[in-house]
């Protein structure tokens, strides 16, 4: 087993969303531990339903091509699963922040429509870092599945932190499945909700500066008894 480097609570607490990697590979035997380990969460009457595929190397590149070609083509996204939220009131402020600190350190105007679309596709890019990683589930399974999938997910980032490897959340990457559904041989009645890019941060990169604020406990918690 690798040596960890944080607690839980340093992880949790270090872990960003990570948008500028270098390219420096995760070794195999590191990944292969941490999805072994988490796979010790807790599931919906123990059905563990995830189903994660993790691409590297040519495979990567290949994915990350079609991806992005997709994604920049001007169609609309074609989700496995619901994916058109509009959010409102206090929760799209708070997308509003998350943006303009994401473009304050990035140095994107906000009327730059042509500098915004590049940030956007870099998504689609796993912002350079040398692992994708896709989560599956069923389709049937819906919003059970979904909640079981968000845990075992963030098992993998907490523990990929703990090791001193960065990661970012993509809901982006369940817009487009169609080039990875095909990579993966997905069938039909299984769908990609969500991705993951993985690889070590670059400390360099100004992406990596944004840093996003979190409500008062009060805001998030209601102590009742």
């Amino acid at each position: 087993m690798s040596e960890p480097c944080l607690t839980v609570t340093q992880a949790l607490q270090a872990r960003r969303s990570t948008r500028a990697f270098l390219p420096t590979p995760v070794p195999r035997a590191v990944l292969e531990e941490v999805f072994a380990l988490a796979r010790h969460v807790p599931s919906n009457c123990n059905t563990q339903p995830w189903r994660a595929y993790v691409v590297s190397g040519a495979q990567k590149d290949e994915l990350s091509r079609a991806l992005v070609a997709e994604a920049g083509s001007g169609r609309p996204p074609d989700s496995d699963f619901e994916w058109d939220v509009k959010f409102v009131g206090e929760h799209r402020e708070r997308q509003f922040g998350a943006a303009a600190a994401l473009y304050g350190t990035t140095g994107v105007e906000r009327h730059d429509r042509a500098a915004r679309q590049r940030s956007l596709l870099r998504n689609w890019g796993f912002f350079d870092a040398p692992h994708a990683v896709f989560f599956t589930m069923q389709r049937y399974l819906g919003m059970v599945g979904a909640v079981d999938l968000g845990i075992f997910a963030q098992a993998v980032a907490l523990l990929l932190a703990e090791r001193g490897i960065a990661c970012c959340f993509q809901g982006a990457l369940g817009m487009y499945p169609g080039p990875a559904r095909r990579m993966l041989e997905l069938p039909e009645d299984v769908g990609i909700l969500f991705g993951m890019s993985i690889g070590y941060a670059d400390p360099e990169a100004p992406a990596n500066r944004t840093c996003t604020e979190r409500v008062d406990l009060d805001a998030a918690v209601r102590f009742v008894g």
